[in-house]
């Protein structure tokens, strides 16, 4: 299956009968090829059901704006569903926003030269200079927004000048600013955190060193959408490894890096093959 080729569709809406016929009837007479299907309900009686659909679209026989139209009018309006439809052919830009730490930038700018995203990092932001030679060796422009002292407003509008609406989603690799309401307004379910706990646990600073302090077993890392409540956003992607009373903050430090590194770039592909639905304060992931 080539990604020129490949839809996805992602539905909620109230749990009844016939909905998976009404869905997949539809995409058949209009000449897609359904590739996957995934779905879950709440309750099977008056639950929420959530969908996610990968169809071929070759032998369609309407354009995509004709397409999403008729779907509205002959199912999603009978059915009273939230929706939407992207097209792998229109792979999504992503700015990566990082501090110092270089670990889980690394993982995403070298599954990107790889090929392993499925979009494209446009930009590198950073409010240090220290990156900047490492990022440029991959052909990412990298771009210097420091943060002077409590006052983030100028950076933040430098950064949103920056994207200047060509950016699908925002990655925060260990960025070590707390966005605002503002900034964050406009970008709601598009800007993917890590967080270097297991959370609910150890939430906010220095989350290694809470964890030393109590003497956990386990340590891990959590990506999740940011919102204005610090490290509570709907929750993509967690991992664990065990620790034990040897390790000291330094040991669950380096531990830690390797889970950041793969929770956070699970999460941003899960997000770039449209895989979550969002729900509330939960996230629906249709996992492979």
């Amino acid at each position: 299956m080539s990604r020129e080729t490949t839809a996805r569709l992602l539905i909620t809406c109230a749990d009844r009968p016939g909905i998976v016929s009404a869905v997949t009837q539809f995409l058949f007479s209009h000449g897609a090829n359904i590739t996957g299907l995934d779905q879950h309900s709440t309750d099977p009686e008056g639950g929420e059901l959530f969908m996610r659909l990968e169809f071929q679209t070759p032998y369609l026989d309407l354009p995509a704006a004709a397409l999403e139209g008729q779907f509205q009018q002959v199912v999603a309006d009978r059915l009273d569903m939230k929706w939407r439809i992207s097209y792998a052919s229109r792979p999504k830009r992503i700015a990566v926003l990082v501090s110092k730490y270089e670990h889980c930038l690394m993982e995403l700018l070298w599954r990107n030269a790889r090929g392993e995203l499925p979009g494209e990092i446009a930009m590198v932001v950073s409010n240090h200079p220290d990156l900047e030679q490492a990022v440029t060796a991959f052909g990412v422009p990298y771009h210097h927004v420091p943060v002077k002292g409590e006052e983030k407003t100028e950076a933040e509008a430098e950064i949103l000048r920056l994207f200047d609406g060509g950016i699908d989603v925002v990655v925060l690799a260990r960025y070590m600013q707390i966005l605002s309401g503002e900034f964050l307004r406009g970008l709601e379910n598009r800007v993917v955190n890590i967080h270097h706990s297991f959370l609910p646990a150890f939430a906010g600073g220095a989350p290694y060193k809470q964890a030393f302090d109590r003497g956990v077993k386990i340590i891990g890392a959590t990506a999740h959408y940011v919102t204005e409540e610090l490290d509570a956003g709907p929750i993509i992607a967690q991992d664990v490894a065990r620790v034990c009373h040897r390790h000291n903050v330094a040991a669950l430090k380096e531990i830690g890096r390797d889970l950041e590194r793969r929770v956070l770039a699970r999460a941003v592909i899960h997000h770039l093959e449209d895989r979550i639905i969002v729900h509330g304060a939960k996230t629906v992931v249709f996992d492979k």
